[in-house]
C-alpha cells in the first residue's frame, strides 16, 4: 500500500461550491488507476482520478458514483509526462445553471474541453467530497489506486469556484504555466493547504485542517514545481528483457530486471558537469548490477538504439565501456554503499566514486552521440535508489549534505568535481 493523506472533517462543507488544486507529477506506473482526491465513503463517493473508468488509461477523471455514475468528466487526452509537473484545478459549482459550467478541470492553466465523456451532475447536486467523512488524498478511503508520484502546494478552498489563475500565470518570458505560491484565497470552514515547499501534512490556510499520514512514510523532496529534477524513466521500452524495471519511491529506486534511462540529460557540446548519487538495496555483486551514464538517444524508440554507448559500474568491480566489460578493476559494492556517479563533458572524463573515495575514472572518453543520461540496470531480484538531488534514498533522507557549489541539490557527499550540479532545469539551466 503506497502513501496517502487523509482527514475527516468535523461537519460537512460547502458540497456544492469548492476548488481543488494540486501540482503533480507522475512517476509510478502509467496503466494503473491512480487516485488523486476522494471523498468517501465507497459509495457514493466523489473522486478525482487518473484513468477513465473503461481502462486505466492516464485520463483525467472526476466523477460520482451512487450506485450507478451521476457525474463523470473525462478528458480525451493521456496525462503521461513523468518528468514535469501538471497543475490540476478542479473547480466545482452545481448552483450554475448551465450545466457544463459545474464541473471545470484545468490542466496548467487551460480549461479540458475535449473529453471523452461529459455527464455533468443536477443543478445544486452534493458531491461526497467536502463532508464529513474521510476525505483521501493519493487513494481512496479503503487505501486502494493509489498514486505514485509528488504532489505539492494542494490547496482546497470550501465555498468558492476559483479559476486556475488564482494559483499559477504563464511566464511571459518562456510561456510556461508557472506556481503562484501564496495565492490570496478565502479557504472556508474546510478548506486547507498542505504539502508547502516540503512534506508537511500542517495546513498552512490559518484553518488548523490537519491531515494524517497513512500507508507508509511522506517523503521529502528537492523536486518542485519550480525546479524539476531527474528521476529514471518509466515511458523508456526497450527490447527484449531490457525494459525499464518497476519503478519506485518516485522513480528514484529501481527494483526487477532491465535497464532504466534517466528523464533529464543534457548535450554533451554544452560542456556541463553532472553528479548523482546511488546506494544498493538489494546487491549480488553481478556485472548486470551497474551505474552510470549513457548516451542513449531514442529513450522512447522501443529499442536501444545502435550508436547507444555505456559507461557502468558494476557492483563486481567490473566497468563497462566501448570495449564492454573489463575484468575486476574497481571496489566492489553492496547494500548501504552510495556509489557518486560524475560526468564531466568539458573533459570527456567520468568517474566513480565509492563511499565518497574514488573508485575507477574513465579518460579521454569517445561518446557516440550528443546527448548523455544517469543510467542503471539490474537483475531480476535487485533494487537501488537514486539520489539525483531531492536529498534522500526512497524514504531515507540523507543523513548530512555535503558540499554542493552550485547550491542546486542536496548529496549525502561532497559534489564531484566541486563545480558539477544535479540534473534538474535550473541545473541545466546555469
Amino acid at each position: 500500500m503506497a502513501t496517502y493523506l487523509t482527514r475527516t472533517p468535523s461537519s460537512a462543507g460547502n458540497r456544492k461550491t469548492w476548488t481543488f488544486s494540486a501540482w503533480i507529477k507522475r512517476t509510478g506506473s502509467l496503466t494503473a488507476n491512480q487516485t488523486i482526491f476522494h471523498g468517501s465513503p465507497a459509495n457514493p463517493t466523489t473522486t478525482i482520478r487518473f484513468g477513465s473508468e473503461s481502462a486505466s488509461d492516464g485520463k483525467l477523471n472526476f466523477y460520482h458514483y451512487s450506485g450507478s455514475f451521476t457525474t463523470q468528466v473525462v478528458t480525451n487526452r493521456e496525462f503521461r509526462d513523468t518528468n514535469g509537473w501538471y497543475h490540476i484545478v478542479a473547480s466545482v459549482d452545481t448552483t450554475q445553471g448551465t450545466e457544463a459550467n459545474r464541473v471545470k478541470l484545468y490542466v496548467n492553466g487551460v480549461q479540458e474541453t475535449s473529453l471523452m465523456t461529459a455527464t455533468y451532475p443536477s443543478q445544486n447536486f452534493d458531491f461526497s467530497i467536502n463532508n464529513n467523512t474521510a476525505q483521501v488524498i493519493g487513494a481512496t478511503s479503503s487505501g486502494g489506486d493509489s498514486f505514485s508520484g509528488s504532489m505539492s502546494h494542494v490547496h482546497f478552498i470550501d465555498g468558492t469556484a476559483y479559476d486556475p489563475t488564482v494559483f499559477g500565470s504563464t511566464d511571459a518570458t518562456t510561456g510556461e504555466w508557472k506556481i503562484n505560491t501564496s495565492p490570496s484565497v478565502t479557504y472556508g470552514n474546510n478548506g486547507f493547504f498542505i504539502l508547502k515547499d516540503g512534506n508537511s501534512v500542517t495546513d498552512q490556510s490559518g484553518n488548523g485542517n490537519n491531515f494524517t499520514v497513512g500507508g507508509g512514510t511522506l517523503t521529502k523532496t528537492e523536486d518542485c514545481p519550480s525546479n524539476v529534477f531527474c528521476v529514471w524513466n518509466v515511458n523508456n521500452v526497450a527490447a527484449g528483457n531490457q525494459a525499464a524495471p518497476p519503478m519506485t519511491n518516485g522513480a528514484t529506486g529501481v527494483s526487477g530486471a532491465g535497464q532504466a534511462v534517466g528523464t533529464i540529460g543534457d548535450f554533451l557540446s554544452r560542456n556541463k558537469k553532472y553528479y548523482y548519487e546511488f546506494k544498493g538495496t538489494d546487491i549480488d555483486g553481478s556485472d548486470s548490477e551497474a551505474v552510470g551514464w549513457s548516451t542513449e538517444i531514442s529513450a522512447q524508440s522501443g529499442s536501444w538504439a545502435a550508436h547507444n554507448t555505456l559507461f557502468l559500474y558494476g557492483s563486481s568491480g567490473k566497468i563497462y565501456g566501448t570495449s564492454g566489460w573489463t575484468g575486476v578493476v574497481a571496489p566492489t559494492w553492496t547494500n548501504g554503499d552510495i556509489i557518486g556517479c560524475s560526468v564531466d563533458c568539458s573533459s570527456n572524463e567520468i568517474k566513480w566514486y565509492k563511499n565518497d573515495s574514488l573508485a575507477y575514472t574513465i579518460s579521454s572518453i569517445s561518446f557516440d552521440g550528443d546527448l548523455i543520461f544517469p543510467h542503471a540496470q539490474w537483475q531480476s531480484s535487485s533494487a537501488g535508489v537514486a539520489n539525483f538531488g531531492n536529498g534522500s534514498f526512497g524514504t531515507s533522507s540523507i543523513s548530512s549534505a555535503g558540499t554542493n557549489a552550485s547550491s542546486i541539490g542536496l548529496f549525502e557527499y561532497d559534489v564531484k568535481p566541486t563545480d558539477a550540479t544535479a540534473l534538474s532545469t535550473k541545473g541545466l539551466n546555469l
